[in-house]
């Protein structure tokens, strides 16, 4: 069925599909989460320094 260098072809294009998947599962449940967070929390603290600053001004 399989020559042995067919069967090493096989395994390597599925030892990258599985890398690629967890990576893909990595990528979309830890780091986008992580890095939008931190945008938020970065941004509504620019947004708070501003309205500090601007209260002070008046």
């Amino acid at each position: 069925m399989f020559e042995f260098d067919q069967y090493l072809g096989f395994l390597a294009f599925l030892t990258i599909l599985t890398i690629g998947f967890w990576l893909m599962f990595f990528l979309l449940m830890f780091v986008v989460p992580y890095w939008l967070g931190g945008n938020i929390m970065e941004f509504w603290r620019e947004r708070r320094k501003a309205k500090r600053a601007a209260r002070l001004e008046e």
